[in-house]
């Protein structure tokens, strides 16, 4: 081997370790549940209407568990309706978040009516794992919620709703085979892909380009949790669903931009609306506008579970 072919093989091994490194350290950065310091803690006072929901989720809660298909064990927290009643939703919450953050959209349903059901996603709160999915494992996971309300309850009708990436989920269970008790979805602010989501905030965070760093650290992921990054696509399941879905996205959302509400929402081919809430930064909808937000909700799903 003569010395140029020496150097371009040492230039290319020194590329590909580190781009092994990079890759690593993005997939930590953005896979592996731990504090992320990218993700604005919200210090504000909390309102009256937060604060009676989660004094209302503390003293009505009790847990359900299972084992999914890989072996984690996963909690929910399940609050039951007032009176019986078939009508349970799901509510799936956001990228490192837990149930217990969501007492308000919970109460929205439970207004109505509705049994309520709150997985921690895998990698959060109570349920185990070491790395986040990003809807796509978890998709299977709430097959699994599905049909444990279904076992108890042969006639329930459910709805799922979930925020982030939990929007996500929802769009990404919404392709599976659902049995006919699955009525609805609502989804806010959930992102296209997991590539297009990560992509852009590689671009937010650190100004890079999608490649080839995007590419490796999916390989990577596909070696530490079992699953590639292009395989996590929102807008492929919902070419497959033909249930209704209500999909909200706030107009000033930075996080997961609002752009990727179009692609959502044209790639489902059930009846949809859409609800563009003015002003609204990420996951921030509800608390932005909550009249609207609980009339547009309840509107939607009383078309498909009265």
């Amino acid at each position: 081997m003569n010395r140029t072919a020496k150097i371009i093989l040492g230039i290319a091994l020194f590329l590909v370790v580190g781009l092994i490194i990079a890759g690593n350290y993005f997939y930590a950065y953005a896979v592996i549940p731990t504090k992320k310091d990218f993700i604005a803690t919200r210090s504000e006072k909390k309102s009256t209407q937060l604060s009676d929901a989660e004094n209302w989720f503390k003293n009505n809660h009790r847990t359900w568990r299972l084992t999914s298909k890989d072996g984690l064990k996963l909690a929910a927290y399940y609050l039951p309706a007032k009176t019986t009643q078939h009508k349970t939703v799901i509510i799936a919450h956001g990228y490192m978040g837990q149930a217990t953050d969501m007492p308000q959209y919970a109460k929205i349903y439970h207004d109505l009516g509705y049994n309520v059901l709150m997985p921690d996603a895998r990698g959060h709160g109570k349920s185990e794992g070491d790395y986040i999915g990003f809807g796509w494992p978890e998709r299977k996971d709430y097959l699994q919620w599905i049909n444990q309300i279904i076992e108890k309850d042969s006639h329930a009708e459910i709805v799922l709703h979930g925020v982030s990436m939990g929007g996500a989920t929802v769009m990404m269970t919404s392709g599976e085979k659902l049995p006919n008790n699955v009525k609805a979805f609502v989804e806010d602010c959930g992102y296209s892909s997991v590539t297009a989501e990560l992509s852009y905030q590689l671009k937010q965070l650190f100004n890079l380009p999608a490649f080839p760093l995007v590419p490796v650290t999916s390989l990577i992921t596909k070696i530490r949790a079992g699953y590639f990054w292009g395989e996590a696509d929102a807008i492929k399941q919902l070419k497959k669903n033909h249930r209704p879905m209500l999909f909200i996205h706030g107009d000033k959302d930075d996080f997961v931009p609002y752009s990727m509400l179009a692609e959502v929402y044209h790639a489902t081919k059930g009846p949809k609306e859409r609800y563009v809430v003015h002003g609204a930064k990420h996951a921030g909808s509800l608390t932005k506008d909550p009249n609207m937000y609980q009339e547009k909700v309840a509107h939607f799903v009383q078309q498909y579970v009265p």
